[in-house]
């Protein structure tokens, strides 16, 4: 599997050093992705043209790879959630990563070291259907030699543990 890997990576190239100013601005966009560039440029202490030239160049360097809501997946309707650990056919990553990409609910895909190959994380309404997807889609991947499922009972989003971002309403007016 180091072939496909070192294939995968070299694909692109290799990404420009970070400055301080740079993270602060990956901190910040982490933390509130819809920061205006104003928002950015006063925080970090530069022009709005040079926040706006740095973040497109984050963005056209792939360090930022998109932006995106985070989900309360329990109040989406989702309420189970597990890691599921696979082992997989030697060399066959590639495939078993296309065919993951497909399922419903899968949240993130990772190719590892250790006791399995492929560790996945899935987002499921109930354990019944949490059920219907490892025993019919993904047994059934002919690549899978086995999996494991890890039930999540309780998760802490650490992007947002520090500072949530939770909407504020405006006070109340004053009533004389």
């Amino acid at each position: 599997m180091a072939a496909e890997q070192m294939a995968d990576a070299g694909a692109r190239p290799p990404a420009r050093p970070l400055d301080a100013i740079d993270r602060d601005i990956l901190r910040m966009l982490q933390t509130d992705g819809r920061a205006s560039i104003r928002s950015v440029a006063e925080r970090v202490h530069v022009s709005r043209a040079n926040a706006y030239a740095r973040i497109n160049r984050l963005i056209d360097d792939g360090v930022i790879r998109g932006f995106s809501a985070r989900v309360d997946h329990e109040r989406a309707g989702q309420g189970a959630s597990a890691y599921i650990t696979l082992k997989i056919v030697q060399n066959s990553w590639r495939t078993v990563r296309e065919r993951l990409q497909e399922l419903p609910g899968a949240a993130h895909i990772a190719l590892v070291s250790g006791d399995f190959d492929v560790l996945l994380l899935v987002h499921t309404a109930d354990n019944r259907a949490l059920r219907e997807l490892v025993l019919t889609k993904i047994q059934s991947i002919p690549e899978v030699l086995s999996t494991r499922t890890l039930l999540v009972f309780e998760e802490t989003d650490l992007d947002t543990a520090a500072s949530p971002q939770q909407p504020q309403l405006p006070p109340p007016p004053h009533e004389p």
